[in-house]
């Protein structure tokens, strides 16, 4: 399946200084938490990907004409530098169309403006640049693939990092909830999508704003409960999180690593399964 790709926003929640660089390509260890979304999708034998481009699409472009696979690939060299021989390869099989699709495009338009790469597929993958999780992919497109919905999307618990806050008409506070308590899942992205997606997604809409909620309405709209690994970086403080995590090697998203392909077989033999249709949630779009 092909996998598009939202990497044109803005991210100023990640701004600091004169860094200019788009959000995606903000690097955890030696690569652009854009990479390692690729990599988890390429884990999967999903390696064609269509990179909507925005705000900074030069980096973006730049960064892979000039990928250098020795930076994060084990390597021979000889000849006192003249040959390589690379133990291993990261991109040598994936194919990336790089779309510019506006700077203030919502995603929706965004993935309206990459429909002609995608006209010869009954189904593809969609997701932001900036976020990770150690989903099973490869049974979440199955099941879908064998049900009449038309999208999923990953279905997360809140991040725990603020409280919900219970008062009364005085104002005097009754109670205070972490938000990881609350029976309330958010979006987590990780989209499967069937092209019947582009029959309620219309010009200059939100994909999760606008069409969403008229599949909603349709029941063609399923979410897929996640209680594993998920992590966006949105801010600076998720990106230093992240960064820990991966110093400390302890990378759950990386199921491409040896290490993690052994904490996945354990996560997944937890996993609880996908939901039925007497299996009531609320989901936070």
């Amino acid at each position: 399946m092909k996998v598009v790709i939202f990497c044109g926003g803005f991210g100023l929640r990640m701004r600091s200084g004169v860094d200019s660089a788009p959000k995606p390509m903000m690097t955890i260890g030696d690569r652009p938490v854009l990479w390692h979304v690729m990599r988890y999708y390429a884990h999967f034998g999903h390696t064609e990907f269509i990179l909507c481009l925005g705000f900074g699409g030069s980096a973006v472009k730049e960064y892979f004409l000039r990928y250098e696979e020795t930076v994060s690939n084990d390597f021979v060299m000889s000849k006192g530098g003249q040959r390589i021989q690379l133990l291993d390869s990261d991109i040598s099989e994936w194919k990336i169309t790089f779309v510019d699709t506006g700077i203030d495009t919502s995603i929706g338009e965004r993935l309206r403006r990459v429909r002609p790469y995608l006209e010869d597929d009954d189904a593809f993958l969609a997701n932001y640049g900036d976020v990770l999780t150690d989903a099973p992919m490869d049974k979440i497109v199955d099941h879908v693939m064998t049900s009449d919905i038309t999208a999923s999307l990953l279905a997360v618990p809140p991040q725990a990092s603020f409280h919900v806050v219970e008062f009364g008409t005085d104002a005097r506070i009754t109670g205070l909830r972490s938000a990881a308590d609350l029976n309330v899942w958010i979006n987590g992205g990780y989209f499967v999508l069937k092209k019947e997606i582009f029959d309620v997604l219309h010009e200059d809409e939100d994909l999760v704003g606008d069409a969403f909620p008229r599949l909603s309405a349709m029941r063609r709209l399923e979410a897929i409960p996640h209680h594993g690994f998920w992590a966006p970086m949105d801010t600076l403080k998720e990106r230093s999180q992240l960064e820990e995590l991966y110093r400390s090697g302890k990378k759950p998203w990386a199921l491409w690593s040896h290490e993690a392909r052994q904490q996945r077989a354990q996560v997944l033999e937890k996993a609880p399964d996908l939901p039925g249709d007497d299996a009531p949630m609320v989901v936070a779009i």
